[in-house]
């Protein structure tokens, strides 16, 4: 059990940074940059479960993903960050 908790942690922590870099880059759209930067906000979320946490900035990601300025380079990160927050399990 401890040894998914750990998992789970380190699988937000690397969604963490992508999404540090897409909030970073000047390339990027203001509105992509400030949904994840509301996802950031999600994930660090400690009152709720890493499963909830995953959720919720899922929930932010795709709706960005959905964009049609997104660039194509953010928009493969987004999809490889969803697709990494999807296998976390409480």
């Amino acid at each position: 059990m401890a040894e998914a908790f750990y998992d789970n942690e380190s699988k937000i922590r690397q969604a963490v940074t992508v999404l540090t870099k897409i909030v970073n880059d000047t390339s990027v759209p203001r509105n992509i940059r400030r949904a994840a930067t509301e996802a950031i906000k999600q994930l660090q979320d400690a009152s709720l479960s890493p499963a909830v946490r995953a959720a919720n900035a899922i929930g932010v990601l795709e709706e960005i993903n959905q964009d049609p300025n997104i660039p194509s380079h953010t928009r493969i990160s987004i999809w490889n960050i969803v697709s990494t927050l999807e296998t976390i399990r409480d």
